[in-house]
């Protein structure tokens, strides 16, 4: 398995990791407010990192070079700046706003680095 499927499914074990217990923090406090950075950590965190890693698992042509590696960083570290300010925000903590925008804004970068790689012509 080429290392960026490995680097993307070992963060998307991370990520669904995280937000089990976010999610069970939230059951079990019955505060459901931080159910936004809950879903966006599942979705983007555990399902599209796990989507990325099965893309460059099966085109194992596509995983060569730099330009995957740079999106794995670029994603991976859109998520660790949007997911926990998404949460401080949700909680009330209004000052988060700004970083959540800047984290999806890095996020969208990953997702667009992504479009280049399938789209090459590479394999």
């Amino acid at each position: 398995m080429p290392q960026v499927s490995q680097l993307f499914f070992k963060s998307a074990t991370v990520f669904f990791l995280l937000g089990i217990i976010m999610g069970l923090q939230m059951g079990i406090s019955g505060d459901h407010s931080a159910f936004p950075a809950h879903a966006h950590l599942n979705l983007l965190g555990w399902v599209s990192s796990a989507i990325f890693g099965t893309y460059y698992a099966l085109n194992p042509a596509k995983a060569t070079g730099r330009l995957p590696m740079l999106q794995f960083i670029v994603y991976t570290v859109g998520i660790v700046v949007m997911i926990p300010s998404l949460y401080f925000l949700s909680l009330g903590h209004a000052a988060m706003e700004p970083l959540v925008g800047i984290g999806s804004m890095i996020v969208l970068a990953g997702v667009l680095l992504f479009t280049v790689v399938v789209f090459s012509r590479q394999a």
